[in-house]
């Protein structure tokens, strides 16, 4: 294998607040964890400490030479109390900001990425339309505070995940399993985007820069017929795709109302998105309505199956969809090892340079281990190693791998043999 990397691609790594940041107790999360749903029973207020330790992270990333970060933020530090923020806490994110801003790295700054402050969550979060309003409220302030520094916005993260995990499966907080309930939540996610989407150009506008730009981080996989001669395999493909994130991000993209989202004032025909964010991951492969593995494909730790080409095809319907640059800002692999990562970001790196799509950024999911929602401590998908006892930090081989790419703006044959020797995953299937 070898290949370019394309002449616009920036190559960083990705974090969200309550997995990395430790020492929050007042956000759903850690009632989450409370009430005995994370797998290992680690606990999201130590995770990696990161909230202390972020200068030695930055220098682990100088080292490294990431050239761009996607940087999350905890709502509940910010807000501990309905209509009460915390100015020592917007002092904090500023620093860190700042420091990152100097170092040369821009930051790609996500709003909302999970985690819901308590009073918000007591309140049902968005699952409560009235709630966009407390959202909102935080959306301006955080732009406010440190829209000087910052020029790209992600609004929500996953909100096709966030969803479905929470208000249909019940596996994430707040364990809810209706269908009703999924629609209602995504619907207003989308309404939250578009209002925020206009809100924070408006305010960087008053504030005197031309050059915002804010998207979504939308969940987006490949749904694949198990039998694609099979009609019925063929129809839940489709009818799957459309129900977890077709129409989702079309909503949020676009303003257009499909099946399952409903119908909500502030979604309403438009362009609301500057760049697409693509998290990528896996393929699903389907022959009726629950999710599934092709039988015998490469699988990662978690049991996902690997599959480099589903990138590109994500990231060509979305463009398709609308002409807009894409970033990767969520592209990882579970490999408690680190036998098969550096070989997984090689190849989906390749098929991103290939695709013809103008993918600007890719963002790698994560930068350090990190606290994995209901898997915890478990599933580690960082270029760094944390040893969670004693949070020292080591960049693994892949780690370095990815910084040779950086620094060789592609990959070579040479590069390849040394560091993408292990083939991906084990395998698996239905």
């Amino acid at each position: 294998m070898e290949f370019q990397l394309n002449e616009n691609l920036l190559l960083g790594a990705a974090a969200a607040a309550t997995q990395i940041e430790g020492g929050d107790q007042n956000n759903n999360w850690y009632s989450w964890y409370r009430q005995g749903f994370v797998k290992d029973d680690s606990d999201p207020s130590v995770a990696t400490d990161h909230y202390r330790r972020w200068r030695e992270d930055l220098e682990l990333m100088k080292n490294m030479g990431i050239q761009c970060y996607r940087m999350g933020l905890e709502w509940s530090r910010i807000e501990p109390e309905d209509g009460v923020f915390d100015e020592a806490v917007i002092a904090r994110y500023r620093e860190e900001i700042q420091a990152l801003h100097e170092a040369g790295i821009p930051v790609l700054l996500t709003l909302h990425h999970f985690s819901n402050p308590m009073w918000l969550e007591d309140r049902g979060g968005f699952a409560v339309r009235d709630n966009i309003t407390c959202f909102l409220r935080y959306v301006r302030k955080i732009v406010e505070s440190v829209g000087d520094l910052v020029s790209e916005y992600i609004t929500v993260n996953e909100p096709n995940v966030y969803a479905f995990n929470g208000f249909f499966q019940g596996i994430w907080p707040p364990g809810q399993k209706s269908f009703l309930e999924m629609s209602r939540v995504m619907t207003n996610m989308a309404a939250a985007h578009i209002e925020a989407y206009g809100l924070i150009r408006k305010t960087r506008l008053q504030m005197g820069y031309k050059d915002t730009r804010v998207g979504v981080a939308n969940h987006l996989r490949v749904f694949a017929a198990k039998n694609p001669e099979n009609p019925l395999h063929r129809f839940w493909a489709s009818r799957t795709e459309q129900l977890f994130q077709g129409s989702l991000t079309r909503a949020m993209c676009l303003g257009r109302v499909s099946f399952p989202i409903g119908r909500h004032p502030s979604i309403v025909p438009g362009r609301y998105c500057d760049f697409h964010g693509v998290n990528y991951y896996t393929r699903s492969t389907v022959s009726g309505p629950a999710d599934g593995v092709a039988q015998g494909c490469a699988v990662n730790d978690l049991g996902w199956e690997i599959y480099p080409e589903g990138i590109a095809e994500v990231c060509r319907k979305v463009y398709e969809m609308l002409p807009r640059p894409v970033y990767i800002t969520e592209n990882g692999t579970c490999d408690n090892q680190d036998r098969f990562r550096a070989r997984f970001i090689a190849e989906h790196l390749k098929a991103l340079c290939e695709s013809g799509v103008p993918v600007e950024r890719y963002y790698h999911w994560c930068f350090c281990d990190n606290w994995e929602w209901v898997e915890g401590n478990s599933a580690r998908f960082g270029l760094v190693h944390v040893d969670y006892e004693s949070q020292k930090r080591s960049v693994k081989r892949s780690g370095e791998f990815y910084r040779r790419v950086i620094e060789e703006r592609g990959v070579s044959e040479a590069l390849f043999r040394e560091f993408c020797d292990t083939p991906c995953g084990g395998e698996d299937g239905e």
